[in-house]
């Protein structure tokens, strides 16, 4: 579609109650799957701390995610509009396409946020400031003049941070313990970044113009293929590292889980080099079938080996005790 043809559409529309429900991006609420890990460690390694009635946390909890989520998403809907109008297809969305009026958009932000903090005091203190702390990453990504969307290497760990968030939502739903362990954390923001890293190299190649990609992107001024791809490798090198760290300390059982994991970095990594790649829409990743079953067999083997103790594994793991 020209940008001619654009110009017109976008005329003819006026805002709707859809356009406003469309920037909620209720699909890219599967994306909150990050939060079930949390869930499965608690419970893994905390039972004698568990709650009674523990579902009901979790329902209120994965409310408190979508909602906040959501209005992350309207955030990142209304700023990026005047971006999203450079892009070969994003200049369709409600936003630049006048679907949406935004001064209802900026109260929607207020109240999906509200909402979501509300039913986070629902289920404790420390798990509404996991989502205080989530929404204000939203903040931090989006406005300027810090807004680290627009900075090379920021843009991807600021992002990335959200999975973390999410690990501690999924903990603090069932515990009300500190927080799961450090280097789980770690694992858990590198292995965003990997997937975020992918995204941009998807979005990059996708594009093909550097004029074009730099002005709708402004991180993509500094960033080509190669850059891409190194730092891709360096979140995947640490996002491993780190979960060797903490099976080694906390679940040894897990290491039988790494040809599976590497599997599915590596299936990834082979969506983005696709056309119309779904690394760049990941709530369309479910059509990539060949990576959704061996994502779907990683995650039952990872929750099967958080349950089930095999004595084997320590004694061909652990180091040998040095003789005096």
């Amino acid at each position: 579609m020209s940008s001619a043809s654009v110009t017109v559409q976008t005329k003819v529309l006026s805002p709707s109650l859809r356009g406003h429900i469309q920037i909620m991006r209720i699909d890219h609420w599967v994306k909150n799957v990050f939060v079930l890990p949390g869930i499965v460690i608690a419970l893994a390694e905390l039972p004698a701390d568990l709650r009674q009635n523990w579902w009901w946390p979790v329902l209120a909890g994965m409310v408190s995610v979508c909602l906040v989520a959501s209005s992350n998403y309207t955030l990142n809907e209304v700023l990026d509009a005047p971006f999203d109008r450079l892009h070969p297809t994003k200049h369709l969305r409600p936003v630049p396409a006048g679907l949406v009026s935004l001064p209802l958009a900026y109260l929607q932000w207020i109240v999906l946020f509200a909402a979501g903090l509300a039913a986070g005091f629902a289920v404790s203190l420390p798990f509404a400031v996991t989502m205080a702390s989530l929404w204000v990453m939203g903040c931090i990504y989006n406005i300027p003049p810090i807004r680290s969307k627009d900075l090379p290497y920021i843009d991807v760990l600021s992002e990335a941070i959200n999975n973390p968030l999410r690990m501690l939502a999924g903990w603090y739903m069932i515990t009300a313990r500190l927080a799961p362990p450090g280097s789980l954390l770690m694992s858990y923001w590198m292995v965003g970044c990997y997937f975020m890293a992918i995204k941009r190299f998807a979005e990059y190649r996708s594009i093909g113009n550097r004029r074009t990609s730099a002005a709708y992107r402004k991180s993509f001024a500094y960033y080509d293929e190669q850059r891409l791809l190194i730092s891709i490798m360096f979140y995947a090198a640490h996002a491993m590292l780190f979960f060797g760290a903490f099976l080694i300390r906390y679940r040894m059982e897990l290491i039988l889980s790494f040809p599976v994991v590497a599997l599915v970095m590596c299936q990834y990594l082979a969506v983005g080099f696709k056309p119309n790649s779904g690394a760049e829409r990941p709530e369309h990743l479910y059509k990539e079938h060949g990576l959704m079953v061996s994502v779907v067999s990683c995650a039952v083997i990872l929750v099967t080996l958080m349950f089930v103790r095999i004595p084997q594994v320590y004694v061909i793991f652990t180091p040998l005790t040095r003789h005096q």
